[in-house]
């Protein structure tokens, strides 16, 4: 009874929730081939005054998904790291995802017991400005993907990258977390994180720098546990801990060559001077295969069963010869054997034939006198019941 009024309050806090959560809805505007970030702040989802703050040990979990779908588009991804930080919606759209999509937020207060529901409307469209053809992407060993995507800590890794890229506008591509591309959980130790992978694009070329730490020299080094060639500085460190052992370069500024679509043809075979299949088939008569496929086996399964047959019965060699061979003490010690044994068996046939004098229970082994019993045991049936 005490538990029931225990979950009640509960069960009704988290009714009234349900039933009181308005969706919000937020117009959100990412680009294809840019990388979209969206911060899940408690804040907008607690519904607190202005002048009031976040309280620390609040505990809130979000869950998103496409409208109309159990889960978020191809695209899109989402990570918290525990329920007392904010979550993140992030990712890159491609061409294919072009047009309008919602997104359903809904939050769980873990403290209350509360829920709100927020609905993202995100309209992708074609980003302004000029190409990106010259990408690189990068792993930073350092930092977690929930570190990397708030505005500040990317605004300074493309500021500290600038100092080793041509001067140009450098934009964020993609940002992956190294879990998505096969890496492990580190071990809860200090200092270790997961990493994350972080894709830049420029109109401008590649410096010299970065195309010797992607040279097949570089990784020849890299192979050998050896460092890459860097021949600058390394602006990067040390807020950010790169491994240039995994550094890639992609050149799109000169377009491949597309592929030749193949010409149907007419489905008839051109002239092939190589290629003279025979016009007629001479006739054949089978009959002599089919005997010699026929007879062989059996005139071979009839030699084999007569030289079995001349082994077993043609090569016997006698009880007479047998006996002449055996001595007479192994012949006499046999027969003894093979009577006792027939006896015994008469005996255990018959119960009305004495017993033996060895299994009498007056019996004396070293005179051999024998005192007659009062009861002959022998005459006593094993079973009284049958008597």
């Amino acid at each position: 009874m005490a538990a029931t009024l225990t979950w009640f309050p509960l069960l009704m806090g988290l009714l009234a929730g349900l039933g009181g959560a308005k969706a919000q809805q937020t117009t959100l505007h990412p680009l294809v081939g840019r990388v979209f970030v969206h911060t899940l702040d408690h804040a907008n989802f607690l519904r607190l005054p202005e002048d009031v703050a976040v309280p620390p040990t609040v505990r809130i979990t979000y869950h998103a998904h496409l409208q109309g779908h159990p889960d978020l588009p191809r695209w899109l991804r989402y990570t918290q790291r525990t329920p007392r930080h904010p979550g993140f919606l992030y990712g890159t759209a491609t061409p294919e995802d072009r047009g309008r999509q919602v997104i359903e937020v809904t939050a769980y207060n873990r403290d209350s017991f509360d829920t709100t529901r927020q609905t993202l409307v995100l309209v992708i469209g074609d980003p302004e400005g000029p190409l990106l053809p010259y990408q690189a992407e990068f792993l930073v060993r350092s930092h977690d993907v929930e570190e990397v995507l708030p505005s500040t800590p990317a605004s300074r890794f493309l500021t500290a990258l600038g100092g080793l890229w041509e001067p140009g506008e450098l934009q964020l591509l993609n940002i992956t977390s190294a879990l998505d591309r096969g890496g492990r959980v580190p071990l809860p130790i200090e200092g270790r994180k997961e990493g994350v992978y972080i894709k830049v694009g420029s109109a401008s070329p590649f410096s010299t720098c970065l195309k010797m730490v992607a040279s097949p020299d570089s990784h020849a080094r890299c192979a050998q546990g050896q460092p890459p060639l860097l021949s600058c500085y390394d602006t990067l460190a040390p807020y950010f801990r790169v491994d240039w052992c995994n550094v890639s370069l992609v050149d799109k500024s000169v377009p491949e060559p597309a592929d030749e679509a193949p010409t149907p043809g007419d489905g008839i075979l051109e002239h092939d001077p190589f290629f003279c299949p025979p016009t007629e088939a001479p006739a054949r008569d089978f009959l002599v295969d089919a005997l010699v496929t026929l007879l062989v086996p059996l005139l071979v399964a009839l030699l084999l069963t007569l030289l079995l047959a001349y082994i077993m019965c043609c090569r016997r060699e006698g009880r007479l010869k047998r006996d002449l061979a055996t001595s007479d003490i192994q012949m006499v010690h046999h027969c003894t054997i093979h009577g006792n044994t027939e006896e015994l068996r008469q005996m255990a046939g018959n119960r009305e034939v004495p017993r033996p004098l060895s299994t009498l229970p007056m019996f004396n082994v070293r005179t051999g006198e024998r005192l007659p019993p009062r009861v002959d045991s022998a005459q006593v049936p094993l079973i009284l019941d049958q008597h």
